[in-house]
């Protein structure tokens, strides 16, 4: 029941196992481990209650969700728990969805969900944006000289990963149905709660991947459609490389490039590829909202003068103008035996 049977008030513990049980998995269809920073945030709050407030925790309700109790919390998760300006922004923000939430179930919370929507959350500093310099990305991407399958392989992948700007989970996901390398030539991503946008190869990409597909897929129009585009065999079975692969790749890649490019940051992620194809586009006066709508991002205000003008033909004519390449592909015949060999790699 949603109400207490005793005061008729609504009841806290009813909302919250609504709200990460069905809301936001179901409904929203939110991944698991974002339904758990969720549940987490709602925890520290009880915990809060309970250990500094002292209020039994059979006796929560969302009378201790007004805005003395939220403030109190906030001073609390700074100076006792000595969490960081981003931490405590993440718990507030889980606490006011929820309320929000409850809200739209119950308008009598319509009051207290408003209160807590205009709490100011501490602001974090800000640090410098990571990304590769064009010497750099130029060096990284020429790591894989393509003289072995391996190589091959690894450097179809980076230059993938750079091209697309695509976050690494979109990477390992891709098949062979979301490869066209007809004009215009794209790929389609499927990004966070599995919303898809099309991404425009560049000319050079598209030399370098009819050239894989060619040596990794042969008789592709007799592959399933359903073929990971980057697999390993397992039981003689294509699967999907893992996002730890991956990142083992472009760890690999970074160290080999260190050597000849000491300025070549000491760390380097997955992540820092698509940073630096943005800043690479933003360098080269491609605007804002065209970045942001390779990248997948959802939260930037969008006007339909911007629906306009960005079209597929604009994103690939500044994929192609930021595209450093490592190259012209070439052909390496592959024997059955080391291709059976290089698929099993890890």
């Amino acid at each position: 029941m949603k109400h207490n049977t005793t005061t008729g008030a609504p009841d806290f513990y009813t909302f919250a196992r609504g709200f990460l049980h069905t809301y936001m998995p179901t409904i929203r269809r939110l991944s698991p481990k974002t339904v758990e920073a969720y549940r987490i945030s709602l925890e520290c709050f009880l915990t809060f209650l309970t250990d500094h407030e002292h209020i039994d925790r059979a006796r929560v309700s969302f009378d201790h969700f007004d805005r003395t109790h939220l403030k109190a919390w906030m001073i609390w998760l700074a100076d006792d728990k000595q969490y960081s300006a981003r931490t405590i922004t993440l718990r507030i923000s889980a606490l006011k969805a929820f309320l929000a939430y409850a809200a739209a179930e119950d308008v009598s919370l319509m009051a207290l969900s408003e209160a807590a929507r205009t709490l100011k959350t501490p602001s974090a500093p800000k640090k410098p944006i990571e990304y590769l310099t064009e010497d750099q990305t130029r060096a990284f991407l020429s790591v894989f000289t393509g003289r072995t399958g391996k190589s091959r392989r690894n450097r179809m992948l980076l230059i993938l990963l750079y091209d697309t700007a695509a976050r690494v989970s979109e990477i390992t996901a891709l098949t062979l149905a979301d490869l066209s390398l007809t004009k215009p030539g794209h790929l389609t991503l499927t990004g966070k709660r599995d919303k898809t946008r099309i991404v425009p190869l560049a000319g050079k990409t598209i030399e370098h991947l009819r050239v894989y597909l060619k040596e990794f897929h042969p008789n592709i129009a007799g592959q399933p459609a359903t073929r990971p585009l980057f697999y390993s065999l397992r039981g003689g079975q294509p699967v999907g490389l893992s996002s730890d692969t991956v990142a083992a790749v472009v760890k690999q890649a970074a160290a080999t490039a260190r050597k000849t490019c000491p300025t070549m940051p000491a760390r380097i992620h997955c992540h820092m590829l698509r940073k630096t194809k943005a800043m690479d586009l933003y360098r080269h006066g491609i605007p804002l909202p065209i970045i942001m709508r390779l990248l997948g991002h959802e939260n930037v205000p969008t006007t339909a003068a911007f629906y306009a003008f960005s079209t597929i033909d604009m994103m690939r004519a500044a994929v192609d103008a930021a595209t450093p390449t490592p190259g012209d592909p070439a052909e390496h015949p592959l024997a059955e035996d080391a291709l059976q060999a290089l698929y099993s790699l890890r």
